[in-house]
Parts: structure tokens; sequence; C-alpha cells
């Protein structure tokens, strides 16, 4: 199987986060996946959290990587702080916080991992239709969302 690899480096600026969706835009259309599908949006919202993510929390420069082949796509983005990504529970009038439970929800599996002095998180989404969390997937077994550290199982 084929893997194509396109990556961007991502200044330590939250203006970075338009620039990163729109060369995200510009390589899923190059691969094959129309910007108007629901797979596109979904994975320009990830890949828009998890670059803010990077640039505003860690104030680093980052590296955004897209991967292509098997059934789904990846996304990675990584960079030079050590901080571990926190889940933080955002309150109703928050502007932040929100981040990584959107990529809990939309992604089919995430997680993080270190890398050299810093760290890289990712996440895949599958290119078959997704199953909305609480819906059971067309065959009857349950949906595996698996983050960093154990799989959730939504039923």
């Amino acid at each position: 199987m084929q893997v194509l690899q396109v990556q961007l480096e991502v200044g330590p600026d939250p203006a970075e986060v338009g620039r990163a969706r729109r060369w995200a835009r510009s390589r899923l259309a190059g691969s094959g996946i129309g910007v108007d599908e629901p797979l596109a949006e979904t994975l320009i919202l990830l890949i828009s959290e998890l670059v803010t993510n990077a640039v505003v929390h860690t104030g680093c420069p980052a590296v955004l990587r897209m991967l292509f082949g098997g059934p789904g796509v990846r996304v990675e983005v990584a960079d030079a702080s050590d901080r571990a990504p926190a889940r933080r529970q955002a309150a109703g009038d928050d502007t932040g916080g929100r981040g990584l439970e959107l990529v809990d929800g939309l992604a089919d599996r995430w997680g993080w991992q270190r890398e050299g002095a810093g760290k890289r998180i990712w996440c895949e989404v599958d290119r078959a239709q997704q199953v909305a969390a609480g819906e059971r997937a067309p065959d009857g077994a349950p949906e595996i969302h698996t983050s960093g550290r154990e799989p959730r199982v939504y039923l």
C-alpha cells in the first residue's frame, strides 16, 4: 500500500492556523477528497484544533503532516514542547477549552506520543461513512475510539 505524506511548517503565531487550513484544503483536493465533502470538513476542523493547540498552548513552531493511504487520513502535529496535551473542562461561556473534546468526538482514533524533546499528537479519520456517537455501526458492532491510553466504546 502506498502512503502519501505531505507536511507544512507552522510558525508560533495564531495567524498560522488559517494558513494551515488553506494549505490542508488544497492538499485534500489534490488527494481526491472534495473540499465540500463531510470528510474534508471534519479533517479541516481537526487540523484547525490541533494546530491551534500547538501554537497557542506551546508558543513553539510546529509541523503539520497529513498522511493519505489505506482506509483513512492521518493528521499529525508535532511541536518542540514537552508539555503533554491536557483536556480542559470549558464552562458555557468560555471561548476555549474544547479542542481535545472536539478531536475526541470527530476522530475515529487519536492520541499523542513523545517525539525527541517534544511531542506529536495525531488523529485518524476513516474514509468510510462515520457513525455518530451513540449509534451502532451498520453491522451492529460498537464503534471503538482510541485515545492515548485506553479504548472507548460507543454503543
